[in-house]
C-alpha cells in the first residue's frame, strides 16, 4: 500500500451527509410506510417549523413530535444491519464513503475491518454523539483523524487508493 492518507473531518462529514440521504433516508421512508405513519407524527413537526419560523422558537421546542419506539427501534436497527452490510459488501465503505473514495480500515493493519470491528463503531457512534459531538469533532484535530468511535474499534477512515488510481485511470482513457 502506498503512503496512507487519512480522511479529514470535512470528507468524513459529506460522507455521512450523503449516507444520510443514501441510506437513513430511503429506510425512513419505507418505516414510515410500514407503520401507516404511526412512526412520526409529521403534523407536530411542521406546527413547529410554522413556530419556529413567526419566531416563538420557545413554543417549537417545547412541543417536540412524538415518535412511537418500537417503530424507532426498527428503524434504528435497519439503518444499522444496513450500513454494517455496505461495510462488508464495499470493504469498509457505505455509498457516502464510496462517493468520496474513501473507506473504514482496521487502525494497525489497513486490512478490511471485521464484524466486531463494525458493530463496536456504531455503538461507539452513540458515544460520540452523547458526548456533545466531541467524538466527532476530535477527528478535526488529531494527525490520524480517528473519532473516539474508531478508537474504540479500532479503525481508521482513510483514503481508497484503489478507487481514486481507477478513476484517474479512466479520465487518461477518455
Amino acid at each position: 500500500m502506498n503512503e496512507v492518507k487519512y480522511a479529514g473531518f470535512w470528507i468524513r462529514f459529506l460522507a455521512s451527509f450523503l449516507d444520510t440521504l443514501f441510506l437513513a433516508l430511503p429506510v425512513a421512508i419505507i418505516i414510515y410506510f410500514l407503520s401507516d405513519g404511526n412512526w412520526f407524527d409529521f403534523d407536530q413537526y411542521k406546527q413547529n417549523i410554522q413556530y419556529a419560523m413567526s419566531g416563538n422558537a420557545t413554543k417549537a421546542l417545547s412541543q417536540q413530535p412524538q415518535v412511537t419506539l418500537g417503530w424507532e427501534i426498527l428503524f434504528e436497527v435497519s439503518v444499522f444491519i444496513v450500513t454494517v452490510l455496505f461495510w462488508k459488501k464495499w470493504r469498509g465503505a457505505t455509498p457516502g464513503k464510496k462517493f468520496v473514495h474513501i473507506k473504514i480500515v482496521d487502525a494497525s493493519s489497513f486490512n478490511d475491518i471485521d464484524n466486531k470491528q463494525a458493530i463496536t463503531r456504531s455503538f461507539g457512534y452513540i458515544v460520540s454523539t452523547f458526548t456533545l459531538l466531541i467524538g466527532f469533532i476530535m477527528v478535526a484535530f488529531r494527525e490520524d483523524k480517528r473519532g473516539l468511535h474508531d478508537l474504540f474499534a479500532g479503525t481508521s477512515v482513510i483514503y481508497d487508493d484503489a478507487s481514486l488510481n481507477k478513476k484517474r485511470d479512466q479520465a487518461s482513457e477518455v
